[in-house]
């Protein structure tokens, strides 16, 4: 297979796993992003500033949100068909029990730090309300996901505004997307390596058609010792610089596809994500909130407006196994490249956290190639 420059390095020439040379499965679309689904946009806002000793409310910063918007911005807020799963509680998505209860995720998706959850909640709120204002919506429950970054950022000191939310939101586009330490995954740590944000796709056939999967991970679990990649327990073998002394952190991810699917096939999709994450070591720790939604941006027309019966086109359940295989698939490269795709970041207090180093994995992958 070809590889494409995309799949080879970010947009700011960081290498990602593909260019760094892992022999990962699949066909990936044409950013290996979840972009690779028609429509479907991501912004960032980072947010590093400071260095030397923690001052609550001084910094150091490293933190920032990210904003996934499913069907762009021209159509925010048309619903889509959406499902969820927890596999470990020990976190937070907000709007879950309403997409639970409708079957459908509406607006713009967000990932933050812990403690920012609840204002960039209240934000996407007044960025909905302000971009739907001619559309008459007067309420909303919007998805806004988090992953802990008290290490390296001055969690408590609430650095992230409703400014920089807007501008997650009104700075997303479509096409190549940075990984690693940028926007709510800025001050993440992944198997006691530099982590933070990943992103994958698939091209997948199904039904009778073809289709794109995308994925989309804030990775900020698990420890050393338990980091796999394609089958070598790596991380028993790249010591040294373990900043974490107990198993914590979380891990959000966001499966997109553009296959017409109805919820309750989406949440089958969502159980599909910790089989992913189980390939590159996670058991998922009591003190990590691994939380996960799936979208289909399939059935437009069904969402819009109006009243009367709906008519939803989707797959039967027996071919839905190429999806299931593409979101692990995904999921599994999303969590590499956050780390791949990295360099060293030093924080609050000095502390500093190692990227995961390129050569030393590669020579232990040795034959794996």
């Amino acid at each position: 297979m070809q590889i494409k420059e995309e799949w080879r390095a970010t947009p700011s020439g960081l290498l990602r796993a593909r260019g760094l040379g892992l022999a990962l499965g699949g066909q990936p679309g044409p950013f290996n992003a979840i972009t690779d689904v028609a429509n479907v946009e991501v912004g960032y806002t980072t947010l590093i500033k400071g260095s030397g000793p923690l001052a609550r409310g001084s910094g150091p910063v490293r933190t920032g949100v990210t904003a996934i918007l499913p069907r762009g911005r021209g159509r925010a807020q048309l619903a889509c068909a959406a499902g969820g799963f927890s596999l470990n509680g020990n976190g937070e998505m907000t709007g879950m029990i309403w997409v639970e209860e409708s079957g459908q995720c509406e607006g713009p998706i967000a990932i933050t730090n812990t403690h920012s959850l609840g204002l960039v909640r209240d934000a996407l709120v007044k960025w909905n309300v302000r971009s739907s204002a001619s559309m008459g919506q007067l309420w909303g429950l919007p998805v806004v996901g988090e992953t802990y970054d008290g290490e390296l950022n001055d969690i408590n000191g609430f650095h992230v505004t409703d400014q920089d939310v807007f501008a997650a939101l009104d700075g997303a586009g479509s096409g190549p997307i940075e990984q690693g330490s940028v926007g709510g995954g800025t001050g993440m740590i992944a198997y006691d390596f530099k982590g933070g944000s990943g992103s994958a796709s698939r091209i997948v056939e199904a039904g009778g058609g073809s289709w794109i999967l995308g994925s989309f991970v804030q990775a900020n679990f698990g420890i050393r010792s338990e980091l796999t990649i394609l089958g070598v327990p790596v991380g028993r073998h790249l010591r040294g610089g373990e900043v974490r002394s107990r198993p914590m952190g979380s891990v959000i991810a966001v499966v997109i596809t553009d296959a017409p699917l109805l919820p309750h096939q989406l949440k089958r999709l969502a159980r599909r994500v910790p089989l992913g994450l189980a390939r590159t070591g996670s058991v998922s720790h009591n003190g990590s909130g691994d939380i996960f939604i799936a979208l289909s941006t399939a059935n437009a027309d069904a969402f819009a407006a109006g009243e009367g019966p709906r008519a939803m086109a989707f797959l039967p359940n027996d071919e839905l196994d190429s999806l299931f295989e593409a979101t692990v698939e995904t999921i599994e490269e999303a969590v590499i490249d956050a780390m791949v795709a990295n360099r060293p970041m030093t924080g609050a207090n000095d502390l500093e956290v190692r990227a995961l180093p390129h050569e030393a994995l590669m020579a232990l992958l040795g034959s794996r190639q």
